[in-house]
């Protein structure tokens, strides 16, 4: 008998890889699977309806979010640092020194968006402000767009995978160590970030590839398409002083304060929007503009996360999720080695499709701890199974925005393909070494 779930996301990954619109793609799988699972039309539709609801704040998050950062960019402070990049670019005569350069500004975002992770929690939302000003030099000096793809999904994911700070908080000790316990594991002196260490460092083994062997290459983008989005133009720069730069700051710095007290984005960037009306920053009768423009931008990703979570809801409904997981048990029998990758492969399989590695968790931990006491693994290595199993498939997903992200930043052009640019891309380089390093983490510790 076909498993809804497994079918359905290889038909919803095959669509997208067809460069079907992902949203489309959702859609379709979510029919495809509630038909393969038993459930006929109308059920199905209920469940995707009901699953819509859990992704509308998500959308909203992101859809303010995108105002805030809309307005930000308004400020001059992106184009403040993009603009003394590209002074610093001008100067450059040698090679080594346009090395030096494209390598400092990687590692800034790459800072950046780990430090959205804890340091100042907003997530992806940094994006949309930093990245389209610096698209320009970019494209003057060849950066793949998939390297930087690949960099900003490293910095959303690996910190919440070891670093117990912010999400990082969140997904080791409220969720992850939460529901291994809830499971049958007493989880009292286990530490989550040691368990996970050896996973993440596959991660970085993928991140240290991607950067010095397969996209360290120049790589053309035509700079005519760059030129006719709004505000990329090679000689244009948003004009900026000291107060607009310290009004920007001042928002900035509240709607991390707020989002962290209120524990809502929502919140958080409405707070920020504020600041810059009520200080005269952002003129009253511009607002409506300029909030639809950044709301615009993150459009195509709250569709996207609201379909997501349609899918996932009529995955859950059809109740073959722990039909697959206890298919595999059956595989497994009493080898350890076996048991570990087929463990990993499901949750890997289960991730790509929900499109979350924090939704995955309470799913495969109810299956996984039970079974893996009875392997006699140790609470380390149960923690790091469950948790690799839980983050694999949150790089290299349709629908996690560790993939979207990068993708509302990079295809503002329309040269970025989420599919193979993003999706792809982050696939190879952050899930295979994550399925070896995690297997690795279950055999030693």
């Amino acid at each position: 008998m076909l498993n809804s779930v497994l079918v359905s996301i290889l038909l919803m990954l095959s669509l997208s890889l067809l460069r079907v619109n992902v949203v489309v793609a959702l859609l379709l799988s979510a029919i495809f699977a509630g038909v393969v699972g038993g459930l006929n039309i109308t059920e199905t539709i209920d469940a995707f309806n009901t699953g819509i609801g859990s992704g509308g704040r998500t959308a909203l998050s992101y859809a303010l979010l995108g105002a805030f950062a809309a307005t930000i960019s308004k400020s001059g402070l992106p184009a403040m640092f993009a603009s003394k990049i590209t002074k610093k670019l001008n100067g450059v005569t040698s090679e080594s020194q346009t090395r030096k350069i494209k390598y400092f500004v990687l590692a800034f975002l790459l800072l950046a968006a780990f430090s959205s992770q804890n340091i100042v929690p907003i997530h992806i939302a940094f994006i949309p402000i930093l990245v389209p000003p610096l698209l320009f030099m970019m494209t003057k000096m060849g950066i793949d767009r998939r390297l930087v793809a690949c960099i900003l999904t490293f910095g959303l994911v690996s910190p919440y995978m070891f670093f117990p700070v912010g999400f990082g908080a969140i997904f080791l000790n409220d969720i992850l160590l939460g529901n291994i316990q809830q499971s049958g594991l007493q989880t009292d002196g286990i530490n989550a970030a040691v368990a996970m260490l050896i996973p993440a460092s596959g991660m970085l083994v993928g991140l240290l590839i991607a950067v010095f062997y397969s996209y360290r290459n120049k790589r053309e983008y035509d700079l005519e398409k760059l030129e006719k989005v709004e505000g990329i133009e090679e000689n244009h720069e948003t004009p900026y002083c000291g107060r607009t730069v310290a009004v920007a700051v001042i928002a900035i710095v509240l709607a991390f304060t707020i989002q962290i007290m209120t524990h809502s984005m929502i919140y958080g960037g409405v707070a920020g929007f504020l600041v810059f009306l009520l200080t005269g920053s952002l003129k009253w009768q511009d607002s409506d503009d300029v909030f639809t423009q950044g709301m615009r931008m993150m459009a195509m990703i709250g569709f996207i996360m609201i379909a997501a979570g349609g899918f996932a809801e009529v995955l859950r409904s059809t109740g073959d999720i722990n039909s697959l997981v206890a298919a595999s048990v059956d595989i497994m029998g009493d080898s350890k080695a076996i048991a570990a990758i087929l463990m990993l492969l499901v949750g890997l399989f289960i991730t790509i499709g929900i499109g979350s590695s924090f939704s995955t968790i309470p799913i495969i931990a109810a299956i996984y701890v039970p079974l893996a006491l009875q392997l006699n693994f140790s609470p380390l290595a149960i923690v790091a199974l469950v948790g690799t199993a839980a983050a694999l498939g949150d790089a290299g997903s349709p629908a996690s925005d560790s993939t979207l992200g990068p993708t509302a930043g990079l295809n503002i052009d329309g040269q970025h393909n989420h599919i193979w640019d993003s999706v792809v891309p982050t696939f190879i380089h952050y899930n295979l070494p994550l399925i070896a390093f995690g297997w690795i983490a279950a055999m030693v510790l």
